[in-house]
């Protein structure tokens, strides 16, 4: 059986961006995290799963507890991926980041990335 844990919809308002003047004040990013488990016929411990509270708590690492401002969206979600990857249950890991209010050309849209990763 595969199994699958995630934390959808999670926002986290943050000063990060690629221009300067996203460093003032805090925006919001929305996360949506999902990672698929190793194989197991079933799970009765939390020690043999990934907690979802852990996804929360890497997420709030990157953008909560950085030094400087990413500026970057695929920076955000490669270093939630460095983290949950961590966890040896844990075989894929796919992280979208929306940004509501990013600098676009014209209202209309929703600025979004998603990276996927996979143990090898």
């Amino acid at each position: 059986m595969e199994w699958r844990v995630g934390l959808e919809g999670y926002e986290v308002m943050a000063v990060h961006g690629f221009y300067d003047y996203e460093h003032q004040a805090a925006q919001p990013f929305i996360f949506t995290v999902w990672a698929t488990l190793e194989q197991r016929s079933s799970i009765e411990e939390l020690n043999e799963t990934l907690n979802y509270a852990d996804l929360q708590l890497a997420i709030d690492h990157v953008m909560l507890e950085c030094e400087r401002p990413i500026r970057l969206m695929e920076e955000m979600a490669k270093n939630v991926i460095d983290i949950v990857a961590k966890h040896i249950c844990v075989k894929e890991i796919s992280v979208r980041i929306e940004k509501p209010q990013a600098p676009l050309p014209h209202p209309g849209g929703l600025p979004v990335i998603e990276a996927i990763w996979q143990r090898t």
